[in-house]
Formats: C-alpha cells, structure tokens, sequence
C-alpha cells in the first residue's frame, strides 16, 4: 500500500505494508527491558473468591491486571509534563503522527566525570557533523555499541550513555520536535535531579512547549541504515506526562 506525504514542498512516497517498527514490547516477569530500579512488570488475572479470570482456568475470557512504570519499562514517549509543576498529558499532545525523520548512529564519547565516573557523552559536535543541510522532524539515535542486549537489558545503576543539553538545545533551535533515544534517558541516570537536556529541549522552566516530544528505550536494528524516512509515533492516550508508545519507520520510495 503506497502512500504520499508532503512536506516543505516535497512530495515523499512510502510503502506502508513494509513498517520498521522501533519499539520493545513488554511482558509479564523478568527477562525485558527496564530501567531505575523498578521491579517487573505484572500481568495479573483478576480474582473473585474463588474464581480467577484466564481460560486456562475455566473462565469465559482472559482479564488481568496490568502493574507497570511508563519511564521504567518498555518503549515509551514523554511530554514537558515530565518535568512540569502542572500535568501535559502525553496521550493528547500530537494532532498528527508521520513525520520526517532522520536516522542517525552515534559512538558516544567517553569522558570522566566529576564523581570519577566513566561517561559517555553525545554532544553537539557530533550531532552537528551527522545532521544533514535540511533538518528533519524527528531524530532518531542508535547509540554504539549496538546490539540484541537491548531487548532486554536492565540499564540500573549502570550510567549509560546521555546527551550534552547544548546538544537538545540545538535540536530544538533547529525545529526538531521529536527526539527519539536508545537510552533510558536523554539524561546522566545521577545528576542531582538537573535534568539539564530535557529541560533544554523544552526551554523550560522559559515555556510550557506542548509541540515536542521525547521518546526513550526504542531500538534500532543494525538493518536500518542512516538516512531519511517518515516517522509514525503513536502514543497510548494517556493523561500522564509518559506513556507507553509505538514509532515505526518507513523508508521512503527514492523514485
């Protein structure tokens, strides 16, 4: 199925039974993706007395409980209500959901921080280097080393990789909307609660931006080269600053 979209003036055709999908899924139990600390996640039958809601166990249907962190578990998308006094509810930020966007791969730099730690930074020249002439909606980052360990990892307490706020301040000063990560955050995990880069792409505490989003713990298969595509970000609609989400890429037809 063959579809068009026009941006700036340009006219880009996609495929869209050939989608890209960038998310992780979540399920019951260890073994997946998470991050600061939190436990795993729970799908629960519901119990009434005696009864318990599955099939398996002579119910009419399956009906659990779900007990899980939008920022800790899974591919998720976040609002300036996460770090905003008043709620921005994720789930009614966008009024669409393609947009131009580039993928980009990035080695982080390392460098030692003031607590001793090893870092991995992304900074602005680096940024700077890769971004094309015309800046796209969304960024999308793989960060390197790349693996399958992604899937599943527990990022706690392991300092990952983050951005410098010079960086999303740039990102933003160039009309990107959509910041897309690999990482559990666009943050160091211990930074005294600054929050330096998320604060910069928002320009906040300046404004209350309702136009961006940032998306964290997605993963980008080595398949998907760098370059151009259109960006489908759906978001679970939600009233809370975070909530689970799905993007998908699709490679735009060259012809």
């Amino acid at each position: 199925m063959i579809a068009e979209l026009e941006h700036h003036g340009r006219r880009y055709r996609i495929d869209l039974s050939r989608p890209l999908d960038l998310s992780l899924s979540l399920r019951s139990g260890p073994g997946q993706v998470r991050a600061w600390g939190v436990g795993d996640v729970r799908m629960e039958a519901v119990k009434d007395g005696d009864r318990t809601y599955e099939v398996s166990a002579g119910a009419p249907v399956n009906f659990r409980d779900v007990i899980m962190n939008p920022h800790g578990h899974g591919t998720h998308t976040e609002s300036v209500g996460h770090i905003h006094a008043e709620p921005v509810p994720v789930g009614g930020l966008l009024d669409r959901y393609f947009f131009i966007a580039d993928v980009l791969t990035v080695l982080p730099e390392v460098r030692r921080a003031p607590d001793d730690k090893t870092d991995r930074v992304i900074t602005l020249e680096q940024l700077r280097g890769v971004l094309g002439e015309q800046p796209p909606e969304a960024v999308v980052l793989r960060t390197l080393p790349n693996d399958d360990s992604k899937r599943t990892k527990d990022w706690s307490g392991t300092n990952p990789a983050y951005l410098q706020s010079t960086a999303t301040a740039w990102l933003r000063s160039i009309g990107v909307r959509h910041l897309l990560v690999d990482l559990p955050s666009v943050d160091r995990e211990e930074d005294g609660g600054v929050l330096a880069a998320h604060h910069a792409f928002w320009d906040h505490p300046a404004q209350q931006d309702h136009q961006r989003t940032i998306t964290e713990l997605i993963f980008v298969p080595d398949s998907i080269a760098d370059g151009r595509y259109i960006l489908e970000l759906h978001v679970a609609n939600w009233s809370n600053d975070a909530a689970p989400s799905r993007p998908v890429l699709y490679a735009i037809d060259p012809g």
